[in-house]
């Protein structure tokens, strides 16, 4: 083969690989001997064939088998179900693979073509024929010859000629047995490697020729099959006289190869065996077997005294690639030699390709009638080449001789499928005469060659033409109906009715239009609206009136044009805002929306405040609302607007709408721990106490409200101040109670006195404030050392917080900060003591007392700014009489009953307000905004409804100072006032806590009855007393609390 040669393969083969079309294999076994119309498969359902909607098939699903010419069909497939069934032509697996031996598989495959062409495939049908217990065993000969000497030694062994079954695998040879059996002889049977089960005939008894010379016995050879068949034949045994040495043969397996075109006469293997006897005895006899076939024999000869196996007649690899051959040599002895010969044949280039075709399009009168509109790969005919040669000599290249609008594509090897490469035109070509050609890549190649012929039938292939392809039209809105917009025209290059055009509206044309049929005029039917739908795109389409009607389309795009016939639309008709009274001035207040249906100049709006403008400003194109005033909610809690939209349309148009902004609170009060109102306090927890127990717990106040003011309790670190180390998390905190509960159970370890860093944060916007104190809980089983206690708990005070724990809340710099707040909290109680006996002396001058409010300090509830409430108290007093309401807070109730260390201290903890009656009952929160759209949320209920305190009222116009939020109660005004001192405060402490945030102060209030339960802490400083003033008398009162 030449280089230009071997590209042009190599290059075809490529082009197999690339062009690969849509081809399937799908595998059926189906058993042999089968009667007609036994249902195989389904072809549709086992290639999982599903039609996609979308494709519009030009006609219904069709399965075509793709028989050889003069194949006989051994299966039928529905054309219009993909059904397989047998057909009348029975399956014989013997006579279809008759070269199959042994376990090998024997197949019989089919194409199918899946028709029509939008969804065509080609599907290789592969039949696994299995076998069928349908041939009985037989013995080559019904009297079987046996010699045997007369001085056979007992257990000797004589192979006896073996049976043939053509079937396989089960159904083939199992059992062998003698029937009519003597006692001299027995049967036993080996299997040879290759599967063979050869019969042996055994000596049992010392034989004597001149006392018996013949044996006869009878032989059964059986089939595994179900059930099962079998055939006997006569097994004569003679008794010769002693020949006691059989031939030995030099190789007893010997494999050669020989090519094909080997003339006759070409010696092929050169057997030699010998024979230790003298005489007759030792001259050697070779001769093939019985078990080689007759084609075999056919094919090659054997010298019986030389054993030189030589070629008969011709060889042929591509029927019988492998002979077998069997060779026996006697030297005239009842037990010849066996060798085995493998010869196997080797290929030559000796046959030219071969070329089937089969067409799917049916033929007439040997021509394929083809259609010029036939869409590209169009399946025409499935090509098939086929070399008998083996190797390189076997690849076959398909290719057509010139070029033409036709080509092969590959779909399996060495088969193709003809098809159409371009498209076709009546006009240009009417009848195609393709040379399809196979050629092998032998040395030199050989090939071969088949004609197909093709015929173009004219079809109505011109479709009507539209000058372009898009029309763009426009129309005014508020148009008249009946109004002509266009007339449309089309061409068709057809003559006759297949030139007569037909105009329609496409299907996604909207309501309103018309087009006419003849004359191809657009008109709208309605009266437009732009607002509804400003574009319109349909399709106008032209159809011929050919048999098979052609159709073209237009794409018609109109655009409604623009009136003023739409006012400013706001999207709510009413708008509220919150704000927080910090809001910086010219900060933004929020958005108003506006919109306007119209388009271009008609729906540019302009925003403008007709009432407010001196504390509001609007960005007149955005909507943007900014204060140019800053908030105080005290003052003034909501402000009330008109805005108005006017669009810039000729005449404009005008929309209004109501603002209302309403000033909301801020988060500017810190939380203050009330349990524990020292840092030196501690708990006693016995060893004996059980996990799950609360041990004590901490309580803090938040003077904010709502979010501001709802707390969560955290520890952010702890340490056994008795051994220095952490503990093991023996401790946890409820974050929305601050009960601290035993965790595990106490062992040895956990004895000492324990510090727990407890944080208290408020989730207040835009910040989280906080606080942290410390709880001491000393585990042990009494309280024997009081002084120990007290050392421990100055050695706690020394400690330093973990600085790596929660959010760094202890560094240097806080503990510098804590210093200065001691120093100001010094100078405030001193200040407080002032204050205190000053109101000592006015309770003994006059029954009726005010209220004197002290700041922040833990365990009571205060206004953050003291000093300007009192200046707004003093203004309002030159002005008005004020009637006071005074409003107690809270009583605190813990009690620990279980425990008998603990003892009940009784005690009022009065925190007292002073607020002027003209502020109270004039502002309800409880009323809902009537500005609310149903839908739009109400952020005051939300603000209310997330205090976790009682509603209060206050007028919006009230002076107070800002930054202060109360949390109060209303109670009755006909309650007794008292002036006293807040048993939780330790008013008299001299300690130098440096942690504790407690306070002392005497101030006026209103007295209730109630019982104060404290933790009992150990006497770490002596008791502490205060002095409560009675109302209407001069008298004092000294009660002792134990803390």
């Amino acid at each position: 083969m030449n280089l230009a040669s071997q590209v042009h393969a190599l290059v075809i083969l490529l082009t197999c690989l690339v062009l690969l079309c849509k081809a399937q294999e799908r595998d059926y076994i189906v058993k042999e001997e089968q009667p007609e119309n036994v249902r195989i498969g389904n072809l549709r359902k086992d290639l999982d064939l599903h039609l996609d909607p979308n494709i519009r098939l030009s006609s219904p699903l069709q399965f075509k088998p793709v028989y050889k010419t003069g194949d006989v069909p051994l299966v039928r497939v529905e054309a219009n179900t993909g059904e397989i069934f047998t057909t009348s032509h029975r399956i014989d697996r013997e006579k279809l693979c008759s070269g199959v031996f042994n376990e090998k598989r024997c197949y019989y495959e089919i194409e199918v073509a899946v028709l029509p062409d939008e969804i065509f495939r080609l599907v290789k049908i592969r039949f696994l024929i299995e076998d069928v217990n349908d041939n009985a065993p037989l013995f080559q000969s019904t009297v079987i010859n046996i010699s045997i000497p007369e001085n056979t030694a007992i257990n000797t062994r004589y192979p006896v000629p073996s049976a043939f079954d053509p079937d396989v695998g089960i159904n083939g040879i199992q059992h062998y047995e003698l029937v009519k059996s003597v006692n001299e002889f027995g049967l036993d049977i080996i299997e040879t490697p290759e599967g063979d089960k050869w019969p042996q005939l055994i000596v049992q008894q010392n034989l004597d020729r001149e006392q018996k010379d013949t044996f006869v016995m009878k032989i059964k050879v059986e089939d595994g099959g179900s059930p099962p068949k079998s055939s006997t034949a006569i097994l004569q045994v003679t008794i010769s006289d002693v020949n006691d040495n059989r031939p030995i043969f030099k190789d007893s397996e010997l494999e050669v190869s020989v090519p094909e075109n080997a003339p006759m006469g070409t010696s092929v293997a050169q057997l030699h065996a010998t024979d230790a006897d003298l005489g007759s005895n030792a001259q050697i006899h070779f001769a093939f077997s019985n078990q080689v076939s007759f084609s075999t024999k056919r094919h090659f000869a054997i010298n019986s005294s030389t054993g030189l196996i030589t070629v008969k007649q011709p060889l042929d690899r591509e029927v019988t690639p492998v002979h077998k051959l069997i060779v026996l040599a006697s030297d005239g002895s009842s037990t010849p030699s066996r060798a085995t010969v493998i010869v196997n044949v080797t290929d030559v280039n000796d046959n030219v390709p071969s070329i089937d075709t089969r067409y799917i399009i049916n033929l007439v009168n040997g021509t394929v009638l083809l259609s010029e509109n036939a869409p590209l790969n169009t399946k025409i005919a499935l090509i098939t080449v086929t070399d008998k040669d083996a190797d390189l000599y076997g690849k076959v290249a398909c290719y057509t001789d010139h070029d033409v609008p036709f080509r092969l594509k590959p779909v399996f090897n060495d088969q193709f499928l003809l098809e159409t490469a371009a498209p076709l035109d009546f006009e240009t070509t009417r009848e195609y005469a393709i040379k399809i050609v196979a050629s092998d890549r032998g040395t030199p190649p050989l090939n071969t060659s088949a004609m197909v012929l093709i015929k173009i039938k004219d079809e109505n292939d011109n479709a009507p033409i539209f000058p372009q392809p898009e029309i763009q039209l426009s129309i005014p809105e508020n148009n008249d109906p009946s109004t002509q917009l266009i007339k449309i025209s089309a061409t068709d290059a057809d003559s006759g009715h297949n030139a007569e055009i037909i105009y329609t509206l496409g299907p996604d044309a909207p309501d309103g239009f018309n087009v006419d049929r003849q004359l191809g005029i657009l008109s709208v039917g309605k009266r437009l609206d732009r607002e509804k739908q400003e574009r319109y795109s349909f399709t106008v389409m032209a159809r011929d009136n050919g048999s098979t009607p052609l159709l073209s389309n237009v794409t018609v795009r109109l655009i409604v044009q623009d009136l003023n016939d739409n006012s400013p639309a706001f999207t709510h008709p009413e708008y509220n805002f919150y704000v927080p009274e910090n809001l910086p001035l010219y900060g933004t207040v929020g958005l108003i929306t506006v919109t306007d249906a119209d388009a271009g100049d008609n729906a540019v709006i302009t925003l403008s405040i007709l009432n407010g403008k001196d504390n509001f400003i609007i960005d007149p194109q955005t909507g943007v609302i900014k204060p140019n005033i800053t908030f105080d909610r005290e003052q003034q809690s909501s402000y009330t607007f008109m805005v108005k939209a006017v669009d810039g349309g000729q005449p404009p148009s005008t929309s209004y709408a109501k603002v209302t902004i309403n000033v909301v609170d801020v988060n500017d009060n810190r939380p203050v721990f009330v349990i524990p109102s020292s840092n030196y306090s501690y708990d006693l927890v016995r060893t004996i106490t059980t996990p799950g127990s609360v041990v004590t717990r901490v309580f803090a106040i938040d003077n904010d409200t709502g979010m501001n003011a709802e707390l969560h309790y955290s520890i952010i670190s702890s340490i056994i101040i008795t051994s220095r180390v952490s503990p093991r998390g023996l401790f946890t905190i409820d974050k929305t109670t601050g009960n601290i509960t035993l965790q595990e159970k106490i062992v040895l370890a956990d004895q000492g006195l324990h510090r727990l860093v407890v944080k208290v944060k408020d989730l207040g916007q835009p910040e989280s404030l906080h606080a942290i104190t410390l709880v001491h809980l000393f585990v042990n089983d009494t309280v024997s050392n009081a002084t120990f206690i007290q050392e421990q708990l100055r050695k706690s005070m020394e400690t330093p917080l973990d600085r790596n724990i929660g959010d760094n809340e202890v560094t240097p710099q806080a503990n510098g900060y804590v210093i200065v707040v001691i120093a100001i909290i010094a100078g405030t109680m001193t200040v407080i003591l002032v204050i205190f006996v000053t109101a000592l002396v006015r309770c003994r001058q006059t029954p009726r007392h005010k209220v004197v409010q002290k700041g922040k300090q833990s365990g009571e509830w205060v206004s953050p700014n003291q000093e300007n409430r009192q200046i707004k108290k003093k203004k309002k007093r030159k002005k008005r009489s004020p009637k006071s309401l005074l409003l107690n807070f809270v009583t605190i109730d813990e009690s620990k009953p279980e425990d008998p260390t603990h003892e009940h201290v009784n005690g009022t903890l009065d925190l007292p307000v002073e607020l002027e009656e003209q502020t109270m009952g004039k502002y309800n929160w409880a009323t809902t905004p009537t500005t609310f759209k149903p839908d739009s949320p109400d952020l005051a209920k939300h603000y209310k409804s997330a205090s976790p305190q009682p509603t209060f009222q206050i007028k919006p116009e009230t002076p107070v100072a800002p930054k202060k939020h109360h949390v109060i109660q209303e109670l009755p005004l006909d309650n007794t006032f008292v002036v006293g001192c807040d048993s939780l405060s330790k008013c008299s402490s001299t300690s130098s806590d440096q942690y504790s945030v407690s306070g002392c102060g005497c101030q006026g209030g209103f007295k209730t009855a109630g019982q104060i339960t404290t933790r009992q802490e150990m006497a770490l400083n002596p008791p502490h007393y205060g002095t409560l003033c009675d109302t209407g008398t001069a008298r004092s009162h000294r009660i002792k609390i134990n803390l």
